[in-house]
C-alpha cells in the first residue's frame, strides 16, 4: 500500500505587535550576543515602556573564538563585558552569567541541572513575559536551551506567556513585532559585540532577517522581530491589521 503524504496546509498570516506585552521580562540567551541578536529590538521597546527586564547568559561564549585570538579565561571576561555593553545599547542593565561550556554536549545530569537553575530563575524573578529560543533554532546550545527552559516553565508552574525567538534559523512565526523605530538600538547593540564581528557580520546577516520580517505587514519598509508561542495566550489586545 502507497501512503500518499497529506496536503501542505497554509499557515496563517502572523499577529502584528507594534508593542510588547507590558510586564515583568525574563530573557533566557544560549550565548553573549543572542539575547541582543535575536529579540534586541523588542527588549529595547520593553526597557521603554519601563518594564523591568532581566536577562540570563548560560553558556561562556568560549567557542566564539575558532582561531584562539583570545586567552581563554579572559575571552569569557571579553565576551560577558560585551554582552553588558550591548545590552545598555537597548537600555538593559540586569544580566546574569550561568558560565556553562560554550558547545558542551549535556548529559541528563546537565540538562536537570539546567532546569533547576532556570526553575529557581523564574521564581525568584516572577516573569509575566518569558523568551527563549524557538523550538526548531539551528544551534545545539539553542536547542538545548529551549528544552531546559520549558521544562523549567512547566516545573515552576509558569502563568504568563513564554515567546520564542530566532537566530539561526528563520520561523514560520505568531507574531511580529514592529521594531522599526529601535533598529538602529538593536544594530549598535550587536555591534558591540566585537569580538564575534571580527568573525560573522552578524549585524547585516540579522539586520536583513529583521528587514525581511517587514514583508508582510510592513510593506518592506522598516523592521521586525518574530516570535512563536510557547506557552500562554497571545493577548489579542496588541495584535493590529
Amino acid at each position: 500500500m502507497t501512503v500518499m503524504p497529506s496536503e501542505p496546509v497554509l499557515p496563517p498570516i502572523p499577529k502584528l505587535w507594534k508593542q510588547v506585552p507590558r510586564g515583568r521580562v525574563l530573557l533566557f540567551a544560549p550565548h553573549p550576543d543572542d539575547e541582543v541578536a535575536g529579540p534586541g529590538g523588542i527588549l529595547a521597546m520593553h526597557a521603554a515602556q519601563g518594564d523591568v527586564v532581566r536577562v540570563v547568559v548560560t553558556t561562556d561564549g568560549t567557542n566564539g573564538d575558532p582561531d584562539h585570538r583570545h586567552d581563554p579565561a579572559a575571552l569569557v571576561q571579553l565576551r560577558r563585558a560585551e554582552s553588558r555593553a550591548g545590552l545598555r545599547e537597548v537600555g538593559v542593565d540586569d544580566v546574569v552569567f550561568w558560565g556553562f561550556p560554550d558547545g558542551h554536549v549535556l548529559a541528563p545530569a546537565d540538562v536537570e541541572q539546567g532546569v533547576q537553575l532556570a526553575t529557581a530563575a523564574i521564581a525568584a524573578f516572577h516573569p509575566d513575559v518569558v523568551y527563549l529560543p524557538w523550538e526548531l533554532d539551528g544551534h545545539p546550545d539553542h536547542h538545548a536551551l529551549h528544552v531546559v527552559v520549558t521544562r523549567a516553565l512547566d516545573r515552576a508552574a509558569f502563568a504568563g506567556l513564554a515567546l520564542g525567538y530566532e537566530v539561526w534559523n528563520a520561523m514560520v512565526p505568531d507574531v511580529v513585532v514592529d521594531t522599526t523605530a529601535v533598529f538602529e538600538r538593536k544594530r549598535r547593540a550587536m555591534l558591540a559585540h566585537a569580538s564575534q564581528i571580527a568573525y560573522v557580520q552578524y549585524d547585516h546577516a540579522l539586520g536583513g532577517l529583521s528587514a525581511y520580517r517587514s514583508l508582510v505587514h510592513l510593506r518592506g519598509r522598516g523592521h521586525g522581530e518574530a516570535l512563536r508561542c510557547v506557552r500562554g495566550t497571545l493577548p489579542a489586545a496588541l495584535a493590529r491589521d
